[in-house]
């Protein structure tokens, strides 16, 4: 596996011929787009940013305003060889949405960056239909997880159903007008029964989750299925180094525990009266144990599919970006 610290840059463009990325420093990022309106405000941030993500506007304004920009190029271009294509083969199909996955660890900002950039994309006026599904909902039923000896490996890709997550983007990537998804609950840690959220022939759809750039695995039969990120279009990984990324979730933990933990109905309930010390050691436990490894052996691994890399520095700060040439 890569060094979590490789990559690091201290400003401008850097292009390596054995790479396949270009690596730009934030301030030549900022630079790069043409000067985009803010659709952003202070009060909508607040509401999109996850607990403990202190993502600033001019974060939006110098990192992910460029990136939708950059962003609806790909989903321009794509726009236009759909039509050349149809030219070719002589048809008329509708087109099919853009797809666009947001993968990185718990605890990373993924969740902020996707519905981030579901907000900056809608207000583009060439694609006002902006929808994003997370990954949650495929998650086996904690029942299902029990079973199968997985409670512990919650995260882990095989914790999902991968044939209905791919089942559900495929259908959406192929036109299907109305297609549905379960429903994941935090607060219960586990799938709603019967609830649904159903995705309506969106222009754009985001798709994020931890696993969402891992690649087919290998049939019995020694056949090579799809994965789910056959179906992007362009991907983001969220990157950031280990230790920043548990101390993140520590203080997350630490922050959940005096608000959503004390709720009567949280599947989490009993950690509410852990002392801190108790609570701390807790959090450590279950980040060595189970998003640690899942951060190494299964998320970060998949980085370097990714279209774009944002790499955040110690204050979740967006410190690079590399893209993938095309």
């Amino acid at each position: 596996m890569a060094s979590d610290e490789e990559g690091r840059s201290d400003g401008g463009v850097r292009e390596e011929v054995s790479s396949p990325y270009v690596q730009i420093a934030r301030a030549d990022w900022t630079e790069m787009a043409p000067r985009v309106p803010m659709t952003v405000d202070q009060g909508m941030l607040d509401a999109l940013r996850g607990l403990g993500d202190p993502i600033s506007l001019q974060e939006v304004a110098e990192v992910y305003l460029p990136l939708t920009r950059l962003l609806s190029l790909y989903e321009q271009h794509t726009g236009e060889l759909y039509a050349s294509t149809n030219e070719f083969l002589g048809i008329s199909s509708r087109r099919t949405p853009f797809v666009i996955g947001v993968a990185g660890s718990v605890a990373v900002g993924k969740s902020t960056t996707a519905r981030l950039l579901q907000a900056l994309l809608s207000r583009w006026p060439e694609h006002p239909r902006v929808e994003l599904i997370t990954t949650d909902g495929f998650l086996h039923p904690n029942a299902e997880l029990q079973r199968r000896g997985l409670m512990n490996r919650k995260g882990f890709p095989e914790s999902y159903d991968q044939r209905a997550l791919q089942r559900f983007v495929m259908e959406v990537k192929s036109g299907r007008p109305e297609v549905s998804a379960p429903v994941y609950s935090h607060l219960v840690y586990d799938i709603v029964p019967g609830a649904q959220v159903t995705v309506r022939s969106p222009d754009i759809l985001i798709v994020e989750g931890l696993n969402v750039l891992q690649p087919a695995r290998q049939r019995s039969d020694g056949r090579t299925g799809l994965a789910v990120s056959d179906f992007f279009d362009f991907s983001v990984y969220v990157d950031a180094a280990d230790a920043d990324i548990k101390r993140w979730y520590l203080q997350r933990f630490m922050r959940l525990r005096e608000t959503a933990f004390r709720d009567p109905r949280s599947y989490f309930r009993k950690y509410a009266e852990l002392s801190d010390e108790q609570a701390v050691q807790l959090a450590g436990d279950i980040w060595d144990t189970i998003n640690g490894p899942n951060l190494a052996l299964n998320i970060r691994t998949t980085r370097s599919r990714a279209t774009a890399i944002l790499r955040k520095g110690e204050n979740h700060e967006v410190k690079w970006v590399r893209i993938r040439k095309v």
